[in-house]
């Protein structure tokens, strides 16, 4: 059964031994969605929630808007993705002369487990017409990275700095297009 608590000790525990361990973690949390969501909740937002964060470790909780998407960009950690309801399409960059290029993509769907090293670059899509829910655990402070962070515009893939407060519009300009709250 998943505990809130347990896994947020468990995930500080791992973390000595690396992304591999988390991930282990991960898979076991979403392997049982009915559980995770009864522990979590349901969603009432779309949004990101920190569960936990420190130096070196984030703990967040999305919810992702129906047809949301989210512009390329790196985090400058590593980090394990898992989604217990719903579909997350992640598309996959790497940097070129004065840009990046498209290099591979993944869907995830419920029960799915991504890892993305510390050098990844990729976009998020919510290509459903309901809310997408995630556990995402991080190998540093998501809020507060030791290395600057990037994004992407999505039109023209130039890089500007990374811009948190700018993430939690577009998440929640999203729930307010597809009027998905229900709090």
């Amino acid at each position: 059964m998943f505990d809130r608590q347990d896994f947020i000790q468990n995930c500080i525990a791992a973390a000595a031994e690396g992304q591999a361990a988390i991930r282990e973690l991960v898979a076991e949390a979403v392997s049982d969605p009915t559980r995770i969501a009864a522990e979590l909740g349901p969603p009432t937002h779309a949004g990101l929630t920190p569960l936990y964060r420190s130096k070196t470790l984030t703990i967040i909780h999305f919810v992702w808007a129906p047809c949301m998407s989210l512009m390329p960009h790196n985090h400058q950690m590593y980090s394990v993705v898992g989604i217990y309801d719903g579909r997350e399409d992640n598309v996959f960059w790497r940097r070129k002369a004065a840009s990046i290029e498209a290099v591979g993509a993944a869907s995830l769907g419920a029960r799915d487990v991504v890892t993305l090293a510390p050098d990844a670059i990729h976009s998020v899509l919510n290509p459903i017409g309901r809310m997408t829910l995630a556990i995402h655990v991080y190998g540093g402070d998501f809020f507060a990275p030791e290395q600057p962070r990037s994004q992407w515009d999505h039109e023209t893939l130039a890089e500007e700095a990374w811009d948190v407060e700018r993430v939690k519009r577009i998440f929640a300009d999203a729930e307010r297009r597809f009027g998905v709250t229900t709090g």
